[in-house]
């Protein structure tokens, strides 16, 4: 094949590897021996489920399945197809199986688009082995696919490509005269190279697009240079789905990592939430939250900084607020930290809800009236006031939960102040 008859092709698409041995990466999934890979091999491949980000190799697994298979194989995507669609494949792979004992392969591109009503179409026809089903999916299986699909496809997940992988297609492109740039004789600077490799960030797509940006005006012979490939470079785009794993994943160790100190972690995963242009409002809110939950009495100023923060992301906004969100993570990354309060919330809740509920001690009921008085309603009640250091031992707690202590208070920043004075108070006769 001429340069000329494939240059119209995006450089992506030209490099696809046509079989397993050409594949770069994923060898978790399909390396020497991995059950992925025999199934291909041995044309044995029954329905399966590939989930990773975009340029990770997913629809080219399908493509090399394709060429490699005796089976029909059909492809489409979830975005333009419809139950019709589905439908007519269906028909069609029974006639392949009853004329020729020929299996249907069908290739769904994001199934995850199909609803789950669609989805559902595809069941019966894999059960009894009309079609095998290959989906790709970008998203969630556990939430974007059926249960019941999901429990009839094995499923496998792609990760990001790493560095030298990346690296390594770039290498290959630039040599190969058949599909690549191998005509052109480029040389590629190695900082060049490194940037290249850093913005794709596991994407090989996003690497072979830029590259393919960037020779574009370049002779033959040419070297590719470090300023040819910024200039081809827009804004990193940091993969992150507001509604997706990206978002779920992100807040949960951007909390984690402020529960277990490290401001560092704490204010990277916050750049990633910030630079992804998540909500500053969710960060804040969760901020209010776990100042109480997992700081709580430890350093009581902490809720007091995280609600004000709340407060001022409202009214500053977007760009400057981003300044105030780092200074309440970073201080609450630093605090003590204590979960006491929590607990001891958890355990009373548990006990309003398995134990007896005893009636209110007398002395600590309200008397309004002369017959709430007569019947012993405050009686007897010891007002704190009136003793010395403004306390004085008494049995608050129902008579069934006496001496019970849900709240624990920590050795850690100001709990330990409070620890030392219940136990004085609780100490005493």
């Amino acid at each position: 094949m001429s340069m000329d008859n494939i240059l119209y092709k995006p450089l992506a698409d030209r490099m696809r590897p046509g079989s397993l041995d050409e594949f770069v990466g994923q060898e978790h999934v399909i390396g020497k021996g991995k059950p992925l890979r025999r199934l291909i091999e041995n044309d044995k491949l029954s329905s399966i489920i590939l989930w990773g980000p975009p340029g990770t190799g997913k629809t080219t697994i399908a493509r090399i399945i394709a060429n490699s298979t005796k089976s029909y194989f059909v492809e489409f995507s979830a975005v333009t197809a419809g139950v019709a669609d589905i439908r007519n494949v269906v028909k069609e792979a029974r006639e392949k199986m009853t004329s020729f004992s020929q299996r249907t392969i069908l290739f769904v591109d994001e199934v995850h688009r199909f609803n789950k009503v669609q989805q559902d179409v595809f069941l019966p026809y894999i059960e009894n082995g009309t079609i095998v089903l290959i989906g790709n999916t970008t998203e969630n299986p556990g939430f974007e696919i059926n249960s019941a699909l999901l429990s009839r496809s094995r499923l496998f997940r792609l990760e990001p490509l790493a560095d030298q992988n990346i690296e390594e297609i770039i290498s290959r492109t630039l040599k190969d005269k058949e599909k690549g740039l191998g005509k052109l004789n480029l040389k590629i600077d190695k900082r060049a190279s490194n940037h290249l490799v850093k913005f794709a960030n596991g994407d090989a797509r996003i690497a072979l697009t830029a590259l393919d940006i960037a020779v574009s005006n370049l002779k033959k012979n040419s070297k590719i240079t470090l300023k040819n490939i910024e200039e081809t470079l827009t804004k990193k785009e940091l993969k992150y789905d507001k509604a997706g794993d990206s978002h779920y994943d992100t807040i949960s160790a951007f909390i984690k990592s402020i529960r277990g100190s490290d401001p560092d972690a704490s204010v990277h995963y916050l750049a990633r939430m910030l630079e992804s242009g998540e909500d500053q409002v969710f960060i804040a809110r969760r901020l209010v939250i776990f100042a109480s939950e997992d700081i709580g009495n430890a350093d009581p100023h902490a809720l007091i900084l995280a609600q004000s923060c709340a407060s001022a992301v409202h009214f500053v906004g977007m760009p400057e607020a981003k300044l105030i969100l780092s200074q309440t993570t970073l201080y609450l990354s630093t605090a003590p930290k204590s979960n006491a309060s929590k607990i001891a919330i958890n355990e009373a809740e548990f006990d309003c809800l398995n134990q007896r509920l005893e009636p209110i001690p007398l002395h600590l009921r309200n008397a309004p009236t002369k017959l709430a008085q007569k019947l012993g309603y405050g009686k007897d009640y010891k007002y704190p006031h009136n003793f010395k250091e403004n306390w004085t031992k008494e049995n608050y707690l129902p008579k069934n939960l006496i001496g019970k202590r849900y709240y624990k208070p920590s050795d850690h920043g100001y709990e330990k102040i409070i620890s030392e004075r219940l136990k004085k108070w609780w100490g005493k006769s």
